[in-house]
């Protein structure tokens, strides 16, 4: 490893744990196309109380990312890594590249740190050591054919779906011959494996295996998720005792990360630390600045003919700009004729240690009774399932990214 790499790698806090304590990193989430579906994944679903792969408040242009990182390192002083990790697979998608570029001429201080299925990687692996990236993730969860089918819905290469083992197949071989390229380039790859228990967990040490011989660095034994609107949806995750017995195993044969936290595709701040909602908007050209605010509108003046209450899902305080599930906060206001009175601000993550343990859907049921006083929920996104939660309880869901004041003003 040479002397850039080195230093390098003692300030990333994916692949050094004890970075992750003091170094931050952002995710810029640019990447929306994807070349395969995992039986375990919805993008589209804005998942709540959770951090996991895929799920992002917003997709940016490679200039919005590169205005928004900007602001955040004026903000995060420890910034150190600047990763493309979806909400898709970044080497689907041309702006990943670019964003890769533009970064590199901007702000060469930044480690560059890629994410990817493998797919698309044998035939990438130059074209991102030449933009200056060093660190590449691959998520690989079966290195055999027959069990990867059981994981992998569809595969897109060549302009053509495959599915079954013969899409395993095709990925399989492009992840193995994507790891040893990037590693032959001198690149740290981290391989990443999701934990399916009654799946692939028997077979991960052979997997383990596989790749450290190809050069991985590090190896990632991730517990499943069960996500609404997936194949796995009703599938169980490994419990942490399964997980730590398989990582104590494989860790004979490769070096384990122990300390992941399954960041989202717009995961800012340190590991366990996510501080995206605080930048929610950042680098989308508003011409209103960005950021937190606590210049909550407390009243404005119009005819609306009507009593109501509304809750607002706005981080930043200026516009709606969060999904349902991932809003950090609400801003209740209460609207009779042309009077406008913010009555009372919702955190959902004080729900905290009482909820531990609760399904999805008592996540979604908990959060929706903190506004049960409210007639209409204005959100940036929501999922399917949070929409009937809250239109079964006669509210209204009003989707909207306008400014706080018109999303009031509007939601008739």
């Amino acid at each position: 490893m040479n002397a850039d790499l080195e230093k390098a790698l003692q300030t990333h806090p994916c692949y050094n744990e004890e970075a992750h304590r003091k170094y931050a990193r952002m995710h810029v989430p640019v990447a929306p196309k994807c070349n395969i579906q995992c039986n375990y994944c919805n993008r589209k679903f804005d998942c709540s109380n959770e951090s996991r792969p895929g799920v992002t408040s917003e997709v940016l242009s490679p200039e919005q990312a590169v205005a928004k990182i900007g602001y955040v390192k004026e903000k995060v002083p420890n910034l150190k890594v600047l990763g493309i990790a979806g909400p898709g697979d970044p080497l689907a998608n041309e702006e990943t590249f670019e964003t890769l570029a533009l970064v590199k001429e901007k702000y060469p201080d930044l480690t560059l740190c890629v994410s990817t299925n493998g797919l698309a990687l044998p035939e990438n692996a130059d074209r991102l050591y030449g933009l200056g990236v060093r660190f590449v993730t691959v998520t690989i969860n079966a290195a055999d054919a027959a069990i990867g089918a059981e994981i992998y819905g569809s595969v897109l290469w060549k302009g053509k779906r495959y599915t079954g083992e013969e899409g395993a197949s095709i990925l399989l071989e492009n992840q193995l011959e994507g790891i040893r390229r990037c590693a032959d380039l001198g690149m740290l790859v981290k391989a990443n494996i999701v934990m399916v228990p009654d799946i692939n967990a028997d077979h991960i040490p052979d997997l383990v295996k596989k790749v450290r011989s190809l050069g991985a660095y590090i190896v990632n034994i991730l517990p499943l998720i069960p996500v609404e609107g997936t194949r796995f949806q009703d599938m169980r995750g490994p419990t942490p005792e399964e997980r730590k017995r398989l990582m104590d195993a494989c860790s004979v044969d490769a070096r384990m990360m122990r300390h992941c936290r399954q960041c989202r595709a717009d995961a800012i701040g340190l590991l366990g630390e996510d501080r995206s909602g605080e930048f929610a908007g950042c680098g989308l050209g508003k011409g209103d600045g960005c950021g937190p605010s606590e210049d909550v509108p407390n009243m404005v003046s119009f005819d609306m003919g009507r009593k109501y209450i509304i809750a607002v899902a706005s981080d930043g305080g200026k516009t709606v700009d969060a999904g349902f599930g991932n809003a950090g906060r609400f801003l209740v206001y209460s609207v009779d004729g042309d009077r406008v009175e913010l009555l009372r601000q919702v955190r959902p993550g004080d729900l905290g240690s009482e909820m531990k343990g609760a399904s999805h859907k008592d996540h979604i049921e908990a959060a929706v009774t903190l506004l049960d006083d409210c007639d209409i929920i204005a959100v940036r996104e929501i999922g399917d399932m949070p929409r009937r939660v809250i239109e079964g309880r006669g509210k209204k869901v009003f989707v909207t990214s306008a400014p706080v004041r018109d999303a009031v003003t509007s939601a008739r």
